[in-house]
């Protein structure tokens, strides 16, 4: 695998970080997977994904979303995305994505979010899903209802107490706080991420990872929630645009595959006709560092071949 890493700037000048990793010389390109990052984490933790999909002749983009990773520019101002940060990121992905077209023409593009990335994704197939081969959703969930209104109030109040960039430990407590009920006795305060304790420590040991974020980032994150589940929105994807979801059936952000199955649903009622998803058995929210995490690559890497064909 070679690296070939890169920035682009935005229309705000905001330098974005890319990571780029390309087949060896000897393995032919069949296409391209474009990779957008969870919350409070960095694109970089995706170079062992990135390693099994360029082994199997994808190109691999990915990019630190702003307030993530080498983007942020210092670990100081990690959390904080600036105005409007939930859009910000997805129109940077597609900027992101019209690089890809220009140096790898023809070749298909997929796009694949986790978490955060997920919610963004499916933001983006609302926009920009013409312009995809196939879109990849992983820990993600569907619509949420009143429970987002009622966290967006708390996140208005919050920014009049303490400001857009003021760090909120009183929204990060209440969106991630009840996420390690399910597995006590904690290890740690990041157990709900995966039955891999390694995994898990290399996460606790980034300093680019488990930031508190702004509360101007959670009020922004909030508005993307509703965007996402308005049915006039949804209706803008392709009805024939490939769509994989998966996700641990113990993984608290998709309420362990109920929030899964009603994104399912709903893509569904709106007449997506090639849709595919699966729900891993005891598996938590980052099964791409499951203990089971080869199983769950090469099902996506069978995803690719067959969605190529």
């Amino acid at each position: 695998m070679k690296v070939e890493n890169f920035k682009i700037k935005d229309k705000g000048d905001l330098e974005i970080f890319v990571y780029k990793w390309l087949p060896d010389e000897n393995i032919q390109v069949k296409g391209v997977v474009q990779i957008a990052h969870g919350m409070a984490e960095t694109a970089a933790r995706y170079e062992g994904f990135a390693r099994a999909l360029t082994n199997e002749g994808f190109i691999v983009y990915a990019n630190d979303h702003r307030g993530h990773g080498k983007t942020s520019g210092q670990i100081s101002k990690l959390g904080d995305l600036g105005e409007d940060g939930f859009n910000s990121m997805v129109e940077n992905m597609h900027q992101l994505n019209e690089r890809i077209k220009e140096e790898n023409h023809n070749l298909p593009i997929f796009l694949f979010g986790h978490s955060m990335g997920s919610f963004l994704t499916q933001r983006y197939i609302c926009l920009y899903g013409g312009g995809l081969k196939g879109a990849i959703v992983s820990g993600s969930c569907g619509k949420q209802g009143i429970t987002v209104d009622i966290a967006r109030l708390i996140a208005k109040r919050e920014i009049k107490k303490i400001g857009r960039a003021g760090k909120s430990n009183k929204l990060d407590e209440l969106s991630f706080g009840s996420y390690n009920n399910s597995f006590k006795p904690n290890r740690t305060a990041f157990d709900w991420l995966s039955r891999d304790k390694k995994q898990v420590d290399k996460y606790i040991d980034d300093p680019f990872c488990g930031t508190v974020f702004t509360a101007g980032f959670f009020y922004d994150f909030l508005g993307g929630l509703k965007s996402i589940a308005d049915p006039r929105e949804i209706e803008n994807v392709p009805k024939d645009l490939p769509i994989y979801i998966f996700s641990g059936d113990k993984d608290p952000v998709g309420k362990n595959g109920k929030g899964v199955l009603k994104l399912v649903k709903t893509y569904k009622e709106h007449g997506m006709v090639d849709l595919t998803y699966k729900l891993y058995k005891d598996g938590r929210h980052e099964m791409l560092n499951e203990i089971n995490r080869e199983e769950v690559i090469a099902d996506v890497i069978k995803w690719l071949n067959t969605s190529l064909k």
